[in-house]
């Protein structure tokens, strides 16, 4: 059963702003609110007031340049995501992400921004933008600040978001020469929530094939995403090769954090993570010798 409360839809930042400065962590702020309503209807969360931006049209767009990189507003659909040309050429991973997030129907009401402020640790955009390099641009009454992604999240669907500040914008730097970038999830159900999801994203030196940056993102394993930093370290400055990629998802294993639910055990999950950082970072490296 849903308590009752208030309803505002303001069609500007601006007076979305305004609103959640007024009453703070009285009010919950919504997107798509597909996820936000599964809480309010299992009494987990019972807002007094309820803020929609899904009808700020200027928070949805897709934009790049070559100095800047990729801009998306945070109420651009996951499904202009996925079918943007932009995206598909310049960034393909976003768009192939966007194919295995739940449904056409989630992803035609859903939002970029909605999904990331929700903070499910198991959902699909965050490792990949983390891999990415993305940041967040934040704003209130008080100005704007830009937050990386990977500093974003602080625990199960917490984080660093203030009272009466809104996550306006996602941002993503060019990719370097010869980057290759890649993401999976293991799921019993197509589309379903992952059970574990690996994102990495590989760079290449300029004539060789040494490894000259590396970032492996782990979802689904602990309460936040999880850089394999230690696992990064191994491969970084080395020439990329099976074993060495094997030994990397042996090291990611130890740094992820799983429980054990009803959809796996934590020692599973862990063995999955031994498994897709291997071979995301073989899918990486070859669209890095491709680019």
């Amino acid at each position: 059963m849903i308590k009752d409360f208030e309803y505002f839809a303001p069609r500007t930042v601006q007076a979305a702003l305004k609103l959640a400065a007024k009453y703070g962590d009285k009010c919950k702020i919504i997107g798509g609110g597909q996820s936000l309503l599964i809480l309010m209807r299992q009494g987990l969360v019972a807002p007094d007031y309820l803020v929609s931006i899904k009808g700020i049209s200027s928070l949805n767009y897709v934009r790049d340049d070559d100095r800047e990189g990729l801009r998306i507003g945070a109420l651009t659909p996951h499904r202009v995501i996925e079918k943007s040309r932009l995206i598909q050429e310049k960034y393909p991973v976003l768009a192939e992400m966007e194919t295995r997030l739940a449904s056409v129907q989630t992803r035609n009401w859903g939002t970029i921004g909605g999904n990331l402020a929700h903070a499910d640790p198991a959902g699909d955009p965050a490792p990949v933008l983390i891999a990415l390099g993305a940041s967040v641009k934040l704003e209130s009454l008080n100005g704007e600040r830009v937050l990386p992604l990977e500093d974003f999240y602080r625990d199960f669907f917490e984080t660093a978001l203030r009272p009466g500040e809104l996550l306006t914008e996602i941002r993503v730097p060019p990719p370097p020469y010869r980057t290759g970038a890649v993401y999976t999830k293991f799921n019993v159900i197509e589309s379903d929530m992952a059970t574990v999801g690996v994102a990495a994203s590989v760079t290449l030196g300029k004539k060789n094939s040494i490894c000259q940056d590396i970032r492996i993102v782990l979802g689904a394993v602990a309460p936040v995403p999880v850089r394999a930093k230690k696992a990064e370290g191994l491969v970084r400055g080395k020439e990329i090769t099976d074993d060495l990629l094997r030994k990397a998802g042996e090291i990611a294993s130890t740094e992820a954090d799983p429980i054990s639910d009803i959809h796996a055990s934590a020692t599973y999950r862990r063995e999955l993570v031994k498994v897709l950082v291997k071979r995301m970072g073989a899918q990486a490296r070859e669209r890095a010798a491709a680019a």
